[in-house]
């Protein structure tokens, strides 16, 4: 499934709701659905700068793709980040990074945030790509 199908899929799982507090809800199940990053893996250099709540992102590389797995110490990040990896997990490194980010507007997370949730949220994305940069930069 491509990066813009999986992101469709999530635009439409959160146009059924009708507020904000079930979207909110919503998010929060998906963060205790994330595939949690083996304990090894909570390390400082794993750990997302810019976020309020403890963020670790590990990526790495399987044949083509980037594996992503994460974990957070807050409820709602954890959902976020849930939301990110399912959209950028197991995906081609240039795919990651020709990505269009539209779908978090689409779902109108950025502005349900508070702002430093927003930042959080920018520097998970800004993580994400820079792993796509590093592991591209290496198939090339």
């Amino acid at each position: 499934m491509s990066i813009k199908e999986i992101q469709d899929e999530i635009v439409d799982e959160f146009s059924m709701f009708d507020d904000w507090m079930e979207r909110y809800e919503y998010i929060i199940e998906l963060g205790k659905k994330l595939p949690l990053i083996q304990e090894e893996f909570k390390t400082e250099n794993n750990l997302i700068k810019g976020c309020q709540s403890k963020v670790w992102l590990q990526g790495e590389q399987n044949e083509e793709k980037i594996i992503f797995t994460a974990d957070s110490d807050a409820i709602l990040t954890k959902g976020i980040i849930a939301i990110l990896i399912r959209s950028f997990s197991n995906q081609k490194a240039a795919d990651i990074l020709e990505a269009d980010m539209g779908f978090i507007d689409e779902i109108g997370l950025k502005e349900h945030l508070s702002p430093t949730r927003a930042n959080g949220l920018v520097s998970m994305i800004k993580n994400i790509k820079m792993y796509a940069l590093a592991f591209n930069s290496k198939q090339q």
